[in-house]
């Protein structure tokens, strides 16, 4: 596929409304061959899964799979239909592709990935993920936007030049993503129509007339500059690049990495490509007619799997693979308890997936636990807040140091260990088990925590249903060894929570019923 596909499949190249880039004919045209910084290059890409992600659909704890059978029976995969990764865990079965990546090690799975507080609403849901906010805060900037904003101060004033000809990041779609917006301007691209490309690179300014609007024209004129150089670059990637596999056709995500792999290997030195697959709403016929193999959920997940399989096979056979890791993203998970149109209603936490051959496979976190008594609004209790595996990549994949994580996280957040240097082959470091034990349970006016420290700051919170933050316990540090830790539950109602301990990298949450 080449040029002319590319705009045919493709979205308008823009940029936002806020830049005012140097003149194009100030660029010098550039070999994109050699602008590849082996010390600089590598790539993330971003797979975002709109409307809420069944994760107990996706990756079943079989553990549990007793307590599901009476949660959602409804909508059950079959035993016997689980792609198996374990005893106690496995995929979908129509994730034969996801299956086959963590097979070969090329697949991690982050467990029960959410935030504190849990918003249920798509779109505030989604900001929080984009900024990676807390629940409560506003923040206009995207988590990548404030990375790129630290690394290229002044942008967009004087991009594209030089050194920096390519767009920072790019979005397979028609609307910018918010996760790429920085302070002053968003460094994402998007991609439309043949006639608007042709347009677009057509387009000639003319001289400022001196009238009442001769500045916002001035300004729109920049705007159209800038895109033009970029656009030009990214075409130019485009024609030089090439895929080697045969993609899954029908499948739009299949045909956005696609073209990802296609740019990549042209030589563009993009590093954020983000790209996405809707549906994943499923209140209603999440399966059909009862048959839980079948239905909208099956038949995403199914394009899912395919697509990034294709696409790491893809990076594999261009010899770029060690350069690239992708995650994908969802803005919460749903329910543990089905409704009665055979889907599931917005819920908490879901299992995460980071793939690329530099990834450090294996499962994070443990299987959720789905136990009676259990509440009809009750979601999968978060283990890992998603900015942990933000702080991950930012430290283990962009090399990015401390000091810089926590100005764009804003504050420290846990380490997971699901990439490796692949100079070397191993990961950073092992994480280990906190066995943790609860007594009594159900519990009156206080609750016992026992588990085994390692010596670092340790996190203690209790959640509801729900996933809001009822009552935390101040980080401290705890001495190596057996802790029994007492909470006081007098100050929370009776009802169904869990209580939930971060200690380093390690993590364990644990559901009680407070009397």
């Amino acid at each position: 596929m080449k040029r002319r596909t590319f705009i045919q499949t493709g979205s308008l190249m823009t940029l936002p409304v806020l830049l005012r880039g140097m003149e194009v004919t100030a660029i010098a045209k550039s070999s994109l061959a050699t602008l590849v910084n082996p010390d600089d290059d590598k790539v993330l890409v971003l797979v975002q899964l709109n409307g809420g992600n069944d994760g107990l659909n996706t990756f079943i704890p079989l553990d549990q799979y007793d307590a599901l059978v009476k949660a959602r029976a409804n909508i059950l995969l079959p035993e016997n239909e689980v792609l198996k990764t374990s005893q106690i865990n496995g995929f979908h079965k129509s994730l034969a592709g996801f299956d086959q990546l963590y097979k070969d090690g090329l697949m991690s799975v982050v467990q029960s990935v959410g935030y504190p507080n849990q918003n249920r609403s798509h779109f505030r849901s989604t900001d929080i993920w984009t900024t990676a906010s807390d629940s409560e805060q506003y923040i206009t900037t995207g988590w990548l936007g404030r990375y790129f904003d630290l690394n290229y101060p002044g942008y967009p004033d004087g991009y594209p030049n030089a050194e920096n000809p390519d767009p920072f990041a790019i979005t397979l779609g028609f609307v910018v993503s918010e996760t790429c917006q920085g302070q002053a301007s968003n460094y994402s691209f998007t991609v439309n129509s043949e006639a608007d490309i042709k347009s677009l690179n057509e387009t000639v300014p003319g001289n400022s007339d001196g009238s009442c609007f001769s500045s916002e024209l001035s300004y729109l004129k920049d705007v159209v500059r800038q895109t033009n150089a970029y656009s030009s670059q990214v075409l130019e990637a485009f024609d030089k690049g090439n895929n080697l596999v045969t993609y899954a056709e029908d499948n739009n995500l299949a045909a956005q990495l696609k073209i990802v792999a296609n740019l990549i290997s042209g030589g563009l030195r993009t590093k954020i490509y983000v790209v996405s697959q809707g549906g994943y709403d499923t209140h209603a016929n999440q399966v059909v007619g009862g048959e839980p193999v079948t239905g909208t959920h099956a038949e995403l997940l199914a394009s899912l799997g395919d697509a990034i399989k294709n696409f790491q096979d893809d990076l594999v056979a261009l010899g770029i693979d060690q350069r690239v890791v992708g995650m994908t993203f969802s803005e919460f998970g749903r329910r543990i308890k089905a409704n009665d149109s055979f889907g599931t209603d917005h819920g908490t936490a879901a299992p995460l997936f980071v793939f690329g051959s530099c990834v450090n496979a294996g499962i994070y976190g443990q299987n959720p636990q789905i136990s009676d008594p259990l509440d009809n609004e009750e979601g999968v209790p978060m283990q890992y807040d998603f900015r942990s595996v933000y702080a991950s990549l930012l430290m283990d994949w962009f090399k990015t140091p401390k000091e810089g994580i926590e100005q764009v996280l804003f504050r420290e957040f846990q380490h997971i260990p699901f990439l490796k240097d692949c100079a070397i082959g191993t990961g950073t470091e092992e994480v280990s088990s906190l066995e943790l034990t609860l007594s009594p349970n159900p519990a009156q006016d206080y609750v016992n925590l026992e588990f085994d420290s390692n010596g670092k700051l340790a996190d203690v919170d209790i959640f509801d249903v729900r996933g809001y933050v009822v009552k935390s316990v101040s980080s401290r540090t705890i001495g190596e060894g057996p802790v029994t830790m007492g909470i006081s539950l007098q100050d929370i109602l009776p009802g169904l929570y869990f209580v939930r301990v971060a200690q380093g990298n390690r993590i364990r949450t644990q559901k009680f019923v407070r009397m």
